[in-house]
Protein backbone atom coordinates (compact mmCIF):
# COMPACT_ATOMS: atom_id res chain seq x y z
CA UNK A 1 0.00 0.00 0.00
CA UNK A 2 2.56 2.23 0.65
CA UNK A 3 4.16 2.01 -2.68
CA UNK A 4 1.19 2.95 -4.22
CA UNK A 5 0.85 6.13 -2.10
CA UNK A 6 4.39 7.06 -2.75
CA UNK A 7 3.87 6.44 -6.64
CA UNK A 8 0.76 8.29 -6.64
CA UNK A 9 2.79 11.39 -4.74
CA UNK A 10 6.05 11.09 -7.71
CA UNK A 11 2.77 11.74 -9.54
CA UNK A 12 1.19 14.80 -8.77
CA UNK A 13 4.77 16.20 -8.14
CA UNK A 14 5.37 15.04 -11.67
CA UNK A 15 2.03 16.64 -13.36
CA UNK A 16 3.08 19.88 -11.15
CA UNK A 17 6.69 19.89 -12.11
CA UNK A 18 5.11 20.77 -15.50
CA UNK A 19 4.07 23.80 -15.59
CA UNK A 20 6.13 26.53 -17.66
CA UNK A 21 4.97 29.30 -15.45
CA UNK A 22 5.06 27.87 -11.99
CA UNK A 23 8.81 29.22 -10.06
CA UNK A 24 9.33 27.04 -7.45
CA UNK A 25 10.76 29.98 -4.76
CA UNK A 26 14.29 28.79 -2.10
CA UNK A 27 14.84 31.68 0.36
CA UNK A 28 18.76 30.52 0.27
CA UNK A 29 19.77 29.49 -3.45
CA UNK A 30 18.50 32.85 -5.27
CA UNK A 31 18.63 36.59 -4.23
CA UNK A 32 15.30 37.93 -3.71
CA UNK A 33 15.35 40.53 -6.92
CA UNK A 34 16.09 37.01 -9.23
CA UNK A 35 12.98 36.19 -8.74
CA UNK A 36 11.24 39.20 -9.10
CA UNK A 37 12.63 39.33 -12.20
CA UNK A 38 12.21 35.68 -13.21
CA UNK A 39 8.37 36.42 -12.22
CA UNK A 40 8.27 39.74 -14.96
CA UNK A 41 9.70 36.93 -17.85
CA UNK A 42 7.34 34.63 -17.22
CA UNK A 43 4.17 37.13 -16.93
CA UNK A 44 5.71 38.00 -20.65
CA UNK A 45 5.58 34.52 -21.83
CA UNK A 46 2.69 33.25 -20.07
CA UNK A 47 0.41 36.54 -18.66
CA UNK A 48 0.68 34.74 -15.68
CA UNK A 49 3.05 33.18 -13.21
CA UNK A 50 2.40 30.96 -10.33
CA UNK A 51 4.84 31.34 -7.03
CA UNK A 52 5.13 28.71 -4.94
CA UNK A 53 7.14 27.53 -1.64
CA UNK A 54 7.51 25.62 1.24
CA UNK A 55 8.61 26.08 4.86
CA UNK A 56 10.64 29.29 5.60
CA UNK A 57 10.29 30.32 2.23
CA UNK A 58 6.89 31.38 2.03
CA UNK A 59 7.54 34.95 3.75
CA UNK A 60 9.87 35.43 0.51
CA UNK A 61 7.13 34.36 -1.86
CA UNK A 62 5.04 36.93 -0.58
CA UNK A 63 7.45 39.54 -0.74
CA UNK A 64 7.96 39.22 -4.26
CA UNK A 65 4.13 38.89 -4.96
CA UNK A 66 3.89 42.18 -3.11
CA UNK A 67 6.72 43.86 -4.67
CA UNK A 68 4.72 43.12 -8.28
CA UNK A 69 1.69 44.03 -7.32
CA UNK A 70 2.90 47.55 -5.35
CA UNK A 71 4.76 48.15 -8.64
CA UNK A 72 1.76 48.01 -10.98
CA UNK A 73 2.40 44.75 -13.12
CA UNK A 74 0.24 42.29 -11.17
CA UNK A 75 -2.73 41.44 -9.67
CA UNK A 76 -3.59 38.37 -7.44
CA UNK A 77 -5.41 35.32 -9.23
CA UNK A 78 -5.49 32.73 -6.81
CA UNK A 79 -3.70 32.07 -3.66
CA UNK A 80 -3.97 28.49 -1.92
CA UNK A 81 -2.13 27.41 1.24
CA UNK A 82 -1.70 23.22 1.82
CA UNK A 83 0.18 21.38 4.25
CA UNK A 84 2.60 18.49 2.51
CA UNK A 85 4.38 15.55 4.22
CA UNK A 86 7.96 15.56 3.89
CA UNK A 87 10.58 13.39 5.20
CA UNK A 88 13.12 15.15 7.50
CA UNK A 89 16.46 14.56 6.51
CA UNK A 90 18.44 13.87 9.49
CA UNK A 91 15.91 11.21 11.07
CA UNK A 92 14.25 10.13 7.95
CA UNK A 93 10.84 10.41 10.21
CA UNK A 94 7.73 12.43 8.84
CA UNK A 95 7.46 15.95 8.43
CA UNK A 96 4.38 18.21 7.53
CA UNK A 97 5.56 21.86 5.84
CA UNK A 98 3.14 24.82 5.13
CA UNK A 99 3.00 25.32 1.21
CA UNK A 100 2.14 28.32 -0.49
CA UNK A 101 1.49 29.16 -4.22
CA UNK A 102 0.70 32.43 -5.45
CA UNK A 103 -0.97 32.85 -8.80
CA UNK A 104 -0.73 36.29 -10.16
CA UNK A 105 -1.71 38.02 -13.60
CA UNK A 106 -0.50 40.50 -15.81
CA UNK A 107 -2.29 43.95 -14.64
CA UNK A 108 -3.59 46.07 -17.90
CA UNK A 109 -0.55 48.59 -17.83
CA UNK A 110 2.05 45.95 -17.44
CA UNK A 111 3.35 46.03 -20.99
CA UNK A 112 3.26 49.41 -20.93
CA UNK A 113 5.56 49.78 -17.50
CA UNK A 114 7.76 47.04 -18.69
CA UNK A 115 8.57 49.09 -21.62
CA UNK A 116 8.99 52.02 -19.76
CA UNK A 117 11.58 50.39 -17.25
CA UNK A 118 13.18 48.91 -20.97
CA UNK A 119 13.71 52.18 -22.35
CA UNK A 120 15.10 53.91 -18.32
CA UNK A 121 17.87 51.00 -18.62
CA UNK A 122 18.74 52.11 -22.28
CA UNK A 123 19.25 55.43 -21.72
CA UNK A 124 21.14 54.66 -18.32
CA UNK A 125 23.08 52.40 -20.02
CA UNK A 126 23.74 54.61 -23.01
CA UNK A 127 24.86 57.59 -19.61
CA UNK A 128 27.56 54.46 -18.43
CA UNK A 129 28.89 54.03 -21.93
CA UNK A 130 29.04 57.50 -23.45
Amino acid sequence: MEEITQGVNNINLVADSHKKNRIQVSNTKKPLFFYVNLAKRYMQQHNEVELSALGMAIATVVTIAEILKNNGLAVEKKITTSTVDMEEDSRGRPVQKAKIEILLGKTEKFDELMAASAEEREIVDGEVQG
